[in-house]
């Protein structure tokens, strides 16, 4: 496969109501398969909205095929994969800030989030437990990777998912403006900037799927963002605008910039774990 179609949901949830919500991921995947996109990515948290706080436990789902909301979001991904955001149960009722790869009518990959912030208007740590690994995994369209909004302000975590051989890496998140620059959001514009320098730091397609929309006090921007290995942007979506935004990835740019550009040929992993074992030893 040489091309993938993509669409980026920027999407508006209603705060604890997962059947509206899912009833927007139908309706949404539908339209953006209708458009001739194969994979759609949706925000951290899109089917539950972000602050949950307490009620957090009884919008939880577990993604398994029975599970009523997920059995519908599998026959869907029979049309277009998809990327979804929920909190997720486990089987000791742990709870996960989680996000979900679905394709052909089955779960893929599951990533928790692993960085729970607890600084500023963030308390999530105090409602949710940490996922403990990064993972890359095997789509249709190569190997992926997917990352929750904190976890992409650490540089190691995108890191660990190019060594693991992700060449496609998935950023969800339910961002909010902060601070104003003459040009933009602060937060937008260091998210945008992060994320153009991660395409072309590891020479990967980034694609980052923001939600809109105002929830307990927080405006959402949107701007969500799909650069190529090169660090240039192919998509970006509207500030404050809830909808579809399609870009055409070229796989083959992988290797046109991997060629020019052979950082990953050249990346010494085993020095770095050598030296990340010196300092945790200190």
């Amino acid at each position: 496969m040489t091309k993938l179609t993509l669409a980026l949901a920027q999407i508006n949830t209603k705060l604890g109501d997962v059947s509206a919500n899912l009833e927007k991921h139908l309706s949404m995947a539908h339209e953006a398969w209708k458009q001739g996109a194969e994979l759609i990515i949706f925000p951290e948290l899109s089917l539950t909205g972000y602050v949950l706080q307490d009620i957090a436990t009884s919008v939880a789902q577990r993604p398994v095929p029975e599970d009523a909301v997920f059995k519908q979001l599998l026959r869907a991904s029979n049309e277009i994969d998809l990327v979804v955001g929920f909190v997720e149960v486990d089987e000791r009722y742990r709870y996960y800030i989680s996000a979900a790869y679905l394709s052909d009518g089955k779960i893929s990959h599951v990533h928790r989030k692993v960085y729970l912030p607890t600084y500023g208007i963030f308390d999530e740590k105090r409602y949710f437990a940490s996922g403990d690994r990064f993972r890359a995994f095997e789509t249709k369209f190569g190997r992926a990777g997917i990352l929750i909004c904190e976890d992409f302000w650490h540089a190691s975590s995108p890191y660990m998912l190019w060594l693991d051989g992700a060449d496609l890496m998935l950023f969800t998140s339910a961002s909010p403006g902060r601070g104003v620059t003459e040009e933009t959001l602060g937060s937008a514009q260091w998210v945008e900037t992060v994320n153009r320098t991660y395409a072309g730091l590891f020479t990967t397609f980034v694609a980052h799927a923001n939600r809109v929309g105002f929830e307990d006090g927080l405006n959402f921007w949107g701007g969500s963002t799909v650069f190529d290995p090169d660090g240039k942007q192919i998509a970006l979506a509207p500030f404050n605008a809830e909808g579809l935004t399609i870009a055409e990835l070229d796989l083959n740019q992988l290797r046109r910039t991997r060629t020019r550009l052979p950082l990953l040929r050249d990346e010494r992993s085993e020095l770095v774990l050598k030296e990340l074992q010196r300092i945790a030893n200190q």
